[in-house]
């Protein structure tokens, strides 16, 4: 009644088998027929109405076995294995002996008996997957849908009936009379009932007639919706001219309402006779209404009213409506904001602003509507970001990576990071776009710390696209393989873990391991070669150094210095005074600068001498 949230129940198992279906075990002696309708959302007016009787639900998961769960208890029961091998789609309860059905993907029906936890039976139901199960209203026979339904004797397991008309899997199976029309003939407790199918992507609801003989198998009569049906429920006929009641929710978020005798062959589909959607007020300050998703609705006991889900799936609103169906449309003007603040605070808290320098200029690409907040720039900085963005218009994608250009080269923080955040944003986008340019511009960086950063702040789903982009650049020219090595030992250092977590990391990366392999395999023999050459090259470096001093000697020894010529300063001086000359270096040592050192002391080694020949001669 207060649309709160009663009870929850999270299987341990429930990532890696999340629920597919539930129904509720049957409680007393409760009319069976119209509770079997499909599941979940229905189930929350029933705990109103028959509050401490429900308690078992059955859950079928995607792996194929079936949960029994206590709601009173507030524990699992049991666990029904070996049943199917694949996604269970429906269960169903017997109403009488309190067996349960269920069918799968794995084209089989099995029949459990919920005592013992055991099979009971198993048998071949289609030849795709199961998709839907409905119980008859005597309890002694099963329609099964997958592409095609069928009606199964319960007792042999037989196919009685077969009914063909839909494309597509059968969402919805529900029987909509308990008796027959035709009173006069004795009642067998299946032939003359109608029974309601919907499938997937079909706006077509199809009405079913059950014959004593086998010639008709085609839909007696159809209803038409606007969208694929996603919830339907509906009243029972139990007296011969009794309409039947139809509530079909659609994925558009409307919901239509049928009333029909159900008396034979029709051949046009007929129309709602009462559609109702329901809209936001439209003030506010937000002065356009926004339509509100119906989710389920069910018909209450009195068979007058509906009780209406809407909303979002988290927190759903509950309420009783009751009908007025001479209107064709009904349009319910309901303010969901305040119930709703939950979806609105969780949707604000998914945009993060980075905290940046004063200084820095931040784009924040990719999301409509988004200006980038800069506090108090310099005055030139705020000419050039009007120039980019006259009237608040969202940039080009051009405009943003001309404004990235100017932020690289000019604009830098403290810390030497220009745009980091801005960075792994793009390259998520050009990794997603496949937009060369952008990944040039990125990928293109050779600032050790921009690509460890932007590799870091990179979302972990963008660590793969981003390892085949590198493979396929690597294979490039030798120049940009250069580069991309530096991405790849961040992505390597940085997301091992991640990488090591993935099941098929190896065909992954296979294409970059031969690819290394192929470019390393030359190496050994490249770096044999490099040394080989190196020795040589330095031996012919040092003989015909030691082959030019020889020569310098001999022509030292062949001079003779006379007295009177001291102009002629000869190589034999200089090598005689080298010692000479180291002393006097010492000498002065303590005035001179280590730099001027350093270069004497080349110099000497070269050969040549800073001193003057006076000098020199005055010293010898």
């Amino acid at each position: 009644a207060g649309s709160r949230l009663q009870h929850e129940y999270v299987p341990s198992a429930h990532l890696s088998a999340a629920c597919t279906c539930l129904a509720w075990a049957p409680a007393g002696a409760r009319h069976p027929p119209s509770k079997d309708g499909p599941q979940r959302k229905k189930r929350k007016s029933e705990v109103a109405e028959v509050d401490k009787q429900l308690d078992i639900l059955a859950i079928g998961t995607a792996v194929g076995s079936i949960l029994l769960y206590s709601t009173v208890k507030g524990e699992l029961q049991s666990k029904l294995d070996g049943g199917h091998d694949s996604r269970v789609n429906c269960v169903r309860w017997h109403q009488d002996n309190c067996c349960l059905y269920s069918c799968s993907d794995d084209k089989h029906i099995v029949e459990w008996n919920t005592q013992t936890c055991k099979v009971k039976c198993k048998w071949k139901g289609d030849n795709s997957s199961v998709t839907c199960l409905c119980i008859s209203p005597d309890g002694k026979m099963l329609l099964s849908a997958g592409r095609t339904i069928k009606l199964w004797d319960l007792e042999t397991k037989e196919v009685y009936r077969h009914f063909t008309g839909h494309a597509s899997s059968v969402s919805s199976l529900m029987f909509t009379t308990v008796k027959p029309m035709n009173e006069s003939k004795p009642f067998d407790g299946i032939t003359g009932l109608y029974f309601l199918s919907g499938a997937i992507h079909d706006r077509l609801l199809s009405v079913w007639y059950i014959r004593s003989d086998r010639k008709e198998k085609n839909a007696v009569m159809s209803f038409t919706v606007t969208d694929e049906p996603t919830f339907v429920d509906l009243t029972v006929s139990e007296v011969k001219d009794e309409p039947v009641k139809l509530a079909v929710v659609c994925s558009d978020g409307q919901l239509h309402l049928f009333e029909h005798i159900l008396n034979g062959y029709c051949k046009k589909p007929l129309t709602s006779n009462c559609t109702i959607q329901i809209a936001t007020p439209g003030n506010d300050g937000d002065s356009t209404p926004k339509p509100v998703p119906i989710l389920a609705a069910a018909f209450c006991a009195d068979k007058q009213s509906l009780l209406l889900v809407y909303g979002n799936t988290l927190q759903p609103i509950i309420e009783k409506v009751s009908l007025n169906t001479s209107e064709s449309h009904i349009c319910l003007v309901r303010d969901i904001q305040k119930v709703l603040s939950l979806k609105t605070d969780a949707a604000l808290t998914k945009v993060k602003t980075p905290v940046v320098n004063s200084d820095a200029k931040v784009l924040v690409p990719g999301i409509l509507g988004h200006s980038t907040a800069v506090k108090s720039p310099a005055l030139g900085k705020e000419k050039k970001k009007n120039k980019r963005k006259p009237g608040e218009t969202e940039e080009s994608i051009e405009e943003r990576l001309g404004a990235l250009d100017i932020d690289v080269s000019k604009v830098k923080t403290p810390g030497g990071l220009p745009q980091t955040d801005s960075f792994a944003v793009l390259l998520v986008q050009g990794l997603e776009s496949n937009d060369a340019e952008i990944l040039n511009k990125v990928l293109n960086t050779r600032k050790e710390n921009i690509v460890k950063n932007t590799v870091a702040r990179m979302p972990i789903h963008a660590v793969i696209p981003l390892l085949h982009e590198l493979t396929k650049r690597l294979q490039g020219n030798p120049y940009s393989a250069s580069l991309m090595v530096r991405w790849l030992k961040s992505v390597f250092t940085l997301h091992a873990s991640y990488l090591s977590t993935l099941p098929d990391l190896i065909p992954q990366l296979g294409m970059l391991y031969q690819l290394m392999e192929s470019r390393v395999k030359t190496l050994q023999k490249l770096s044999r070669l490099h040394g080989r050459l190196f020795i040589l090259v330095t031996q012919v470096a040092a003989s015909q150094a030691v082959h030019d001093i020889p020569e310098v000697n001999q022509t030292a020894k062949l001079v003779y210095e006379d007295d009177s010529s001291e102009e002629e300063g000869s190589d034999d001086e200089m090598i005689a005074d080298k010692d000479s000359d180291e002393n006097w270096d010492e000498d002065e040592e303590k005035e001179e600068q280590s730099d001027e050192q350093d270069v004497t002391v080349e110099k000497e080694i070269n050969g040549d001498s800073d001193l003057e020949p006076e000098n020199e001669s005055e010293e010898e």
